[in-house]
């Protein structure tokens, strides 16, 4: 049996958080080997297990906690793991709880990792196209600024996503980011007539960096390109399979 594969940055130092691969889990077939997608139509019981391996991989005896993705920009702080069914609509959870593991789960999406270790606050967010274009990380910012954290000591981590190098767009796509900030347009290298291609990690460390984040790291690898390692809604898209597994990224505070 292979071991969880735990991605670390320097950023995050010893803050317990990782950014976790597709290896080391119990699925199998599509969904091979550790998916976490409590979504998709993997069986729940290889759902289950494969999250607890996941959280007890980054914070040992963590409890662990997310929300219902849906693309968007809210932001909520959690103190106590949302109970089964109870999960709100939001895209980044935030906390200054020790113990409280919080997940977002990508398969091509910036999963983006966050911490002020002098105020002891840390948080997850989950950053699409829409919902870094709709400012997702600015309000994760502003909540963690609630629970005592300050922007000039928070440190971010982007984590694997879908590189620019895999990631064709089309005009409109393109003209959404230019409307919104002209800098935007040196996101997108031009392709094929009509078509560019977009730098996901790179627009969404742009965000942090202008909203007042010093330190921002940037993994780099690309989720759609190396299928041994992630799961890619955009690659089983393209082969027809219908669905996608789910890999999860986690960051908590240690439990003394």
């Amino acid at each position: 049996m292979s071991e969880v594969e735990v991605i670390r940055t320097a950023a995050l130092g010893g803050v317990p958080h990782g950014f976790l691969t597709r290896t080391g889990g119990v699925s199998g077939g599509t969904y091979a080997s550790l998916n976490t997608g409590l979504g998709s139509n993997d069986e729940p019981a290889n759902v289950a297990e494969n999250r607890r391996r996941a959280v007890q991989a980054v914070l040992l005896g963590g409890r662990l906690t997310g929300v219902y993705q849906v693309h968007g920009a809210e932001a909520v702080a959690v103190f106590e793991p949302f109970a089964d069914g109870l999960r709100p609509h939001a895209d980044a959870l935030v906390t200054d709880r020790p113990g409280v593991a919080l997940g977002i789960l990508t398969a091509d999406c910036a999963p983006v990792l966050f911490a002020d270790v002098d105020a002891g606050v840390v948080a997850a967010a989950h950053a699409g196209w829409k919902g870094a274009l709709a400012g997702v990380t600015d309000t994760t910012l502003m909540t963690m600024e609630t629970l005592g954290a300050s922007r000039d000591r928070v440190v971010a981590a982007v984590g694997p996503c879908i590189a620019q190098a895999s990631y064709e767009v089309d005009a409109a796509f393109r003209k959404r980011f230019s409307a919104q900030e002209e800098e935007a347009d040196r996101f997108f290298r031009d392709a094929a007539a009509g078509h560019a291609m977009f730098d996901l990690a790179g627009y969404v460390a742009h965000r942090l960096a202008v909203a007042g984040v010093r330190t921002v790291e940037i993994v780099g690898v690309d989720t759609y390109a190396d299928e041994a390692r992630f799961f890619s809604y955009r690659r089983s898209t393209h082969r027809g399979e219908g669905d996608a597994g789910r890999q999860i990224s986690i960051i908590g505070i240690g439990i003394d």
